[in-house]
């Protein structure tokens, strides 16, 4: 945890491919303060002076001020991201491509009219974990890892001691990477392979009338998601995995597939208790 505090409520920001959302945070209970939370949707490909109205429109109206003393910032950000200079690194991976190179704390912090220093990131995954060891599905437990499925794949653990981002979405896997196997965007491709129909997201794939290759898809997807997580269980040895994103929310029609391919029957698995919540928890309490 950072040793920086604040009498201030805390500001948790989750910032995703598609939106962002930030609220004040209770760090004592780790709880989001409802009447503050803010949501706005963002085009990630967009140029960066629209990307950065967005975010700054959505933080500006959160900020509190006493005397000296401001509302602190952690910022749950997706990678690649220099976390401790705040420089986004993100490239070709079809998100927020315009911000590659840019010092985000630095504009931030000019647009928000605070320091620099009172505004911290953490990777995404990370926060999740963070927030849902706190308060969620991992807080009856000391060991546990998080996958988180959307748009990307994060994976982190904290099974050595302290949570970290594993970044495993790079991990070689079948012909190519995890992430392009774990992710929306796989639903997408397989589906127009499948079918030869485009669809834009998960949520309209399901309520397509081919049952038959819906549950031949989520198979398939059980079958990957469950080859990856043997590796990772097997290397960190958790007691509770944890399942959020965007995917999560199609619980039912792939968890039990895949829990019969988890090799380590010991391992309790659970979808996230807090979902969005668990990384502005996450992200606001590393200040705490």
């Amino acid at each position: 945890m950072n040793q920086k505090s604040s009498n201030l409520p805390f500001i948790g920001v989750d910032i995703g491919g598609s939106h962002i959302t930030a609220a004040h945070v209770d760090c004592t209970s780790y709880s989001i303060i409802d009447s503050s939370m803010k949501r706005e949707r963002v085009f990630s490909m967009d140029d960066a002076e629209t990307i950065f109205n967005s975010w700054a429109s959505v933080l500006s109206s959160l900020i509190v001020k006493e005397g000296d003393d401001r509302t602190k910032i952690g910022i749950a950000m997706p990678g690649p991201f220099d976390y401790k200079e705040g420089i986004c690194l993100m490239k070709g991976q079809e998100k927020y491509d315009a911000l590659y190179g840019m010092n985000v704390r630095t504009i931030l912090s000019e647009r928000l009219g605070i320091s620099g220093d009172d505004i911290l990131f953490i990777n995404d995954a990370e926060a999740f974990l963070r927030g849902e060891l706190a308060a969620g599905a991992a807080s009856d437990f000391d060991r546990a890892i998080g996958i988180t499925l959307g748009t990307g794949l994060g994976s982190t653990s904290n099974c050595n001691g302290e949570v970290v981002d594993m970044n495993l979405a790079f991990y070689p896997f079948l012909d190519s990477i995890a992430e392009e196997y774990i992710s929306t965007r796989w639903f997408l491709k397989r589906y127009k392979e499948l079918t030869g129909k485009e669809i834009k997201n998960v949520e309209l794939f399901l309520n397509t009338d081919c049952s038959d290759t819906k549950a031949s898809i989520f198979d398939e997807f059980a079958t990957n998601l469950s080859s990856f997580l043997n590796d990772f269980i097997a290397d960190q040895k958790p007691q509770v995995l944890v399942i959020g994103g965007n995917i999560a929310k199609t619980w039912d029609h792939f968890i039990e597939p895949l829990k019969k391919r988890i090799t380590d029957k010991s391992v309790v698995i659970r979808r996230t208790e807090m979902w969005e919540d668990a990384a502005l928890v996450g992200a606001a309490c590393t200040w705490a």
